[in-house]
């Protein structure tokens, strides 16, 4: 979901996504890729990427103003963020598990 297109219909429709946005040339965006790989396996939670470069429209909304920043919808409202720089495995497992309990 490079640009973005299709992304509202994608978080009306899955009860958990975790949203990766980043840009391209970005060494710790590009590092975030296998550890949503791991957190995809080990959740229920979709994971998408869009990239900011190219989804100015979804970056403003969302007030994206650094990547990587994961975003963490419920039923299609935003329940977390994190913008924190690359974040392992446990890190973004214990964000995506403990958004169920705010």
């Amino acid at each position: 979901m490079k640009d973005g297109e299709g992304f509202d219909d994608l978080r009306e429709s899955t009860d958990r996504l975790l949203v990766e946005f980043y840009t391209d040339g970005c060494s710790m965006c590009a590092a975030m890729e296998p550890v949503l790989g791991n957190v995809a396996r080990a959740t229920d939670a979709t994971v998408a990427m869009v990239n900011a470069g190219y989804a100015f429209d979804l970056a403003e909304r969302y007030g994206i103003s650094s990547v990587p920043t994961l975003l963490l919808f419920e039923e299609g409202e935003l329940a977390g963020r994190l913008a924190d720089g690359f974040q392992g495995a446990d890190a973004v497992l214990s964000f995506v598990e403990g958004s169920r309990s705010r």
